[in-house]
C-alpha cells in the first residue's frame, strides 16, 4: 500500500514540478525586468522629462482608464439629452422631424486599441483571401509558379510604407461617396496591411502544397478525386502546417505596419494616438507612449497565440499549436 502511495506521490510531482517551473521562470524573468526599468529610468532624462518607470507606466494606465470612462459617461449623457429633447419636440408635433446626431467625442486610448484591431483584422482577412488560394494554385501547377513568382520577388521587399502614399491618393481618387460604408482612413490602412500579408502567407502556401508526400498523391490517383476533392481532402489538411507559418508571419508584419502606417498617415489607431503623445510634448506623454508600446506588445503576442489555437482546431497534427 504504501509502495502505491509513493507511486502516485512521485507521479504528481513529476506533473506539477514542470507547470511550476513553467509558470515561475517567465514570472522571474519579468520581474528582473522590471527592477532594472525601475533603478535605470530615473537616471535617464529627457526633453520630456526623466523616463517613467513601472510604476509610473501603470498610473497612466489608470488614468487612461478613467479618461475613457469620462468619455463614455459623456457620450451618454449626449445620448440622454438627444433623447430627451426628441421626445419632447414629438410631443408638441407628432409629425415633427428629429435629428439624430452621433456623439463625435475624442477617441479614447481604448477606443484606438479597437480601431487598430478592426483594421489590421480586415486587411488581414482580405490578404488571406487572395494569397491562399493563389498559393494553393502556384504549389499544385510549377507553370503558374513560375510565372508569379518574378512577381513574388520583386514585391515583397517593398516596405508596405512605400505603397501607403500611392494607396492613400488611389482611395481618394476612387473611393468617392457621400455615405461611404466605411472611411476613407480606414480602407487606406487596411490595404496597406494588405500588401504586407499577401507574401509570407503566399509563399509558405505555395511551398506547403508543392512538399505533400508522393504517397498521398498517389492515392489521389487512385481514387480518381476530382481536382476539388483533391485539394480539399488531401491537399489542405497537409499544407495546413505551413499555411498558418505564413499566416503568423503575416499577422505579426500587419501588426507592426499598420501602427508605423497610423503614425506616418495620422490614420486613427494606436499609431496616431503614440505620434499625438509625442507632438503633445506634456509630463506625461512619455508614460502614455510607453503604455501604449507596452499594449502593442500584448496585443501582438495574444494575435500570435489566437492563431495557433485556431491552428489546433483545423489542424490534425494537435501539436502545432503547442510551438
Amino acid at each position: 500500500m504504501s509502495e502505491r502511495i509513493d507511486s502516485a506521490s512521485t507521479t504528481g510531482m513529476d506533473w506539477l514540478l514542470p507547470k511550476i517551473k513553467t509558470m515561475t521562470v517567465p514570472l522571474i524573468g519579468i520581474l528582473i525586468f522590471l527592477g532594472i526599468w525601475q533603478m535605470g529610468a530615473p537616471k535617464i532624462v529627457t526633453s520630456l522629462g526623466a523616463v517613467p518607470g513601472p510604476t509610473q507606466v501603470f498610473q497612466q494606465f489608470v488614468g487612461l482608464v478613467d479618461e475613457h470612462k469620462e468619455a463614455r459617461e459623456k457620450e451618454a449623457a449626449f445620448i440622454k439629452r438627444q433623447e430627451v429633447r426628441n421626445a419632447k419636440k414629438l410631443e408638441k408635433d407628432p409629425n415633427a422631424v428629429v435629428k439624430i446626431r452621433a456623439y463625435t467625442g475624442k477617441a479614447t486610448f481604448f477606443d484606438q486599441i479597437w480601431t487598430s484591431l478592426l483594421t489590421v483584422s480586415a486587411g488581414f482577412l482580405i490578404a488571406s483571401l487572395i494569397a491562399i488560394p493563389i498559393g494553393i494554385i502556384a504549389g499544385l501547377s510549377q507553370t503558374v509558379y513560375t510565372a508569379i513568382n518574378p512577381l513574388i520577388q520583386v514585391f515583397k521587399p517593398v516596405s508596405p510604407l512605400a505603397w501607403l502614399p500611392i494607396i492613400t491618393m488611389i482611395v481618394s481618387a476612387v473611393y468617392v461617396s457621400d455615405s461611404p460604408m466605411f472611411e476613407k482612413s480606414f480602407v487606406t490602412s487596411a490595404l496597406t496591411v494588405m500588401l504586407c500579408c499577401l507574401w509570407p502567407t503566399m509563399i509558405n502556401t505555395a511551398v506547403g502544397v508543392a512538399n505533400i508526400s508522393q504517397d498521398l498523391q498517389n492515392v489521389s490517383k487512385v481514387l480518381r478525386l476530382s481536382w476539388w476533392t483533391h485539394v480539399v481532402k488531401i491537399v489542405l489538411p497537409s499544407a495546413v502546417p505551413m499555411i498558418f507559418t505564413g499566416l503568423r508571419l503575416s499577422f505579426g508584419i500587419a501588426w507592426m505596419v499598420l501602427i508605423a502606417a497610423e503614425m506616418l498617415a495620422q490614420n486613427p489607431g494606436l499609431g496616431k494616438f503614440v505620434w499625438d503623445e509625442f507632438q503633445n510634448g506634456s509630463s506625461n506623454s512619455l508614460g502614455r507612449i510607453m503604455v501604449a508600446v507596452i499594449v502593442i506588445g500584448v496585443l501582438g503576442y495574444l494575435l500570435d497565440r489566437g492563431m495557433l489555437t485556431l491552428q489546433k482546431y483545423v489542424s490534425w497534427d494537435k501539436s502545432q499549436a503547442l510551438r
